[in-house]
């Protein structure tokens, strides 16, 4: 059994794992921006849930947290795991950058290595004495769930396994992901966006995501972007 790390002891792996200030305040903004909205989603799924008895007939949830839509999930969800987990989850990027920013050049990722970082961030933890539990949301995050004949049939360069969500916590930090881009500059992405993107790997790939967004319903992306100051496409 490994700790469950406090928010300050997650900003201290982020820190000591950083190759520069720049690489941290990309990447750990991001975790940061991922938790929240993790944290959004969780708090509607709870309201749905909590609402499934004493919803009058024809009657639907009103917006939660600017959260709407979505479908009642089967247990309350633990908001705090999702908050870990989303302040956790892309801690792993540090290690797949080309350019690291250590010499003030621009950051920049290597395409060839960034599938590698769920694993690279999982092990990062693990070998820090954080939780499986915990460490799990870097492994299972990327896409819309890595399964063991995505990897296989795409050739990705991973030890053959499934990298999918093993709980709804983790399913729902994966999606909370897939609205904000650490791209230089970072940005939002709405859901038609990410669909586009989605697409690329085939209509079952699109289809997942699009099941992920009935399920879990769609953050207010507008407003995240204009409070983070942030471009959104």
């Amino acid at each position: 059994m490994g700790y469950i790390p406090t928010i300050e002891q997650i900003d201290q792996l982020h820190r000591a794992i950083a190759p520069s200030e720049a690489a941290y305040e990309l990447i750990h903004t991001h975790c940061v921006i991922v938790a929240t909205i993790g944290c959004q989603i969780a708090r509607r799924q709870n309201a749905l849930f909590t609402r499934r008895c004493t919803l009058p007939k024809g009657e639907t949830v009103p917006a939660t947290g600017g959260v709407e839509g979505g479908e009642i999930p089967p247990r309350l969800i633990d908001e705090h795991l999702v908050m870990i987990g989303g302040l956790v989850h892309d801690i792993g990027t540090y290690r797949v950058l080309k350019h690291d920013g250590s010499d003030g050049e621009e950051l920049k990722f290597s395409k060839k290595r960034y599938i590698l970082h769920g694993l690279k961030g999982y092990e990062y933890l693990l070998d820090e004495g954080v939780d499986e539990s915990i460490a799990q949301f870097c492994r299972n995050h990327t896409g819309v769930g890595l399964t063991r004949e995505d990897v296989e049939r795409q050739g990705l360069p991973l030890p053959p396994g499934d990298y999918a969500p093993m709980n709804l916590e983790q399913e729902i930090v994966m999606y909370a992901d897939k609205f904000h881009s650490k791209s230089v500059p970072p940005k939002f992405l709405t859901v038609d966006a990410y669909t586009a993107r989605a697409e690329r790997f085939g209509e079952e790939n699109r289809q997942r995501w699009l099941d992920l967004v009935a399920k879990y319903g769609v953050p207010d992306i507008a407003a995240l972007a204009a409070k983070y100051q942030m471009r959104m496409i």
